[in-house]
């Protein structure tokens, strides 16, 4: 084939491939992102700001948004608009199950959207009322911990629970049942029995502090916690579960990252689940974290009305990547008490999943995982793209439906292979 229909049919392809994006290329443009939203946003926050009678400092300090976490139904009526009928629901919610939100993240709120992603992650609505079953523990936590806040569910790896305090708390929250009505960090006793723990079984080389949130401890705590994990020779990674990112972006600061980079290898597991959230404040605080070394991975949770939506996920996982922000997994959401109203069918996220492969790269397609119940672990889930197995040979699907025939080549040792080779050298 010359030169000239090769390029005629490199041609053809290329207009093939931008027909499989053309319609996710139009859609993105209408899907609200964060980074486009500032100056609603900044708007929003400045009346925070005047209700609580503060200015920039206040709000550039986390431990300011902390104190100011709005709780209460008559303070958020201050601050977006609030119908009798609203009221009387979250004044009833509120005996039930508590609810609190950052200065910072009420910003985020689409206020005249009833339906805004924000909104129904981060403020109590109706439908907690009637989608009540499920567990208050569907991960079964409770009968996972040997021994003081360690969650234990793998051979090399398990959880320290060290807090169960949270910038605000999601409405989809897996350990809502933590909460409470009082914010805690757990005692020194209960951290040093875990660490105890963790030197007495040398099988343990991966620990992840989380609670709650773990950058919710300040950095002398947490710094105690990481530096004694960190003289145990058989640990190895250390990571930090956080929401801080997203939800309350100030709390990285300078101090903190200078704390970190004492300690590596250490991660961050973070929780984007909309574009909104991928704000100029959360790339600064993943940049500062990046720019110290510290490798973020994205989970997501799959949840209906916020990101059950295939051109959302895409385009949230490209905002991730811009900011630094590795897409991890994509969790099916747990069956929680309170939080019905946000399940999905796993054939919602199969077809996330298949909508990624092929049409962006691979380091914005994460792993879409089911927990299993009582504890037992993450499952992936995948579309299946193995047809058949022959005895040479496998059929596979692409990821644009073309089923294809590959060769199927059985390993073989590699002594064997060498002495053969030398044997026809030889020759």
């Amino acid at each position: 084939m010359d030169k000239s229909n090769k390029r005629k049919i490199s041609l053809l392809r290329a207009e093939e491939l931008k027909k499989n994006i053309s319609d996710y290329v139009e859609i993105k443009e209408n899907i609200p992102k964060g980074m486009e939203l500032q100056y609603e946003y900044d708007k929003l926050k400045y009346k925070i700001l005047k209700l609580f009678k503060a200015d920039e400092n206040d709000w550039n300090d986390w431990k300011w948004q902390l104190e100011h976490r709005i709780d209460r139904v008559n303070t958020l009526g201050r601050i977006i608009n609030l119908t009798k009928k609203s009221r009387d629901v979250l004044n009833r919610l509120t005996e039930k199950y508590r609810w609190s939100i950052s200065p910072y993240y009420l910003s985020l709120v689409d206020t005249k959207d009833r339906l805004d992603p924000i909104r129904l992650m981060g403020i109590p609505s109706v439908a907690e009322m009637f989608f009540e079953s499920g567990k208050a523990d569907p991960m079964g936590e409770e009968s996972t911990n040997p021994a003081g806040a360690v969650t234990r569910r793998y051979p090399d790896r398990l959880i320290i629970n060290v807090t169960n305090q949270c910038a605000n708390y999601c409405r989809h929250c897996q350990r809502r049942r933590n909460i409470g009505q009082n914010d805690f960090h757990r005692s020194k006793k209960a951290i040093e029995e875990s660490i105890e723990y963790v030197r007495s079984n040398r099988e343990i080389r991966d620990v992840l502090l989380t609670g709650g949130d773990a950058f919710m401890l300040e950095d002398d705590s947490l710094e105690w916690i990481i530096s004694s994990l960190r003289e145990i020779s058989h640990i190895e990674i250390i990571r930090l579960g956080t929401r801080a990112l997203v939800t309350l972006p100030q709390r990285v600061t300078q101090d903190l990252c200078d704390m970190l980079k004492k300690y590596h290898p250490i991660y961050v597991n973070t929780h984007f689940n909309h574009p909104k959230e991928v704000t100029k404040d959360s790339k600064k605080a993943a940049e500062m974290l990046a720019n110290s070394g510290i490798s973020i991975g994205n989970q997501m949770v799959l949840l209906n009305g916020v990101n059950n939506n295939k051109y959302v996920v895409q385009c949230l996982n490209h905002e991730l990547l811009k900011i630094r922000v590795r897409p991890y997994y994509i969790f099916h959401p747990k069956r929680v008490k309170g939080t019905g109203h946000f399940m999905c069918s796993v054939d919602e996220g199969l077809e996330i999943m298949e909508h990624l492969r092929g049409r962006t790269s691979g380091m914005a397609i994460p792993t879409y995982i089911i927990n299993a119940p009582e504890g037992k672990g993450k499952t992936p889930l995948l579309p299946e793209y193995l047809i058949s197995r022959g005895k040479d040979h496998i059929l596979i699907r692409t990821w644009e439906g073309t089923v294809m025939e590959c060769k199927n080549t059985k390993s073989r040792d590699m002594k064997a292979i060498f002495k053969e080779v030398d044997e026809k050298f030889q020759e």
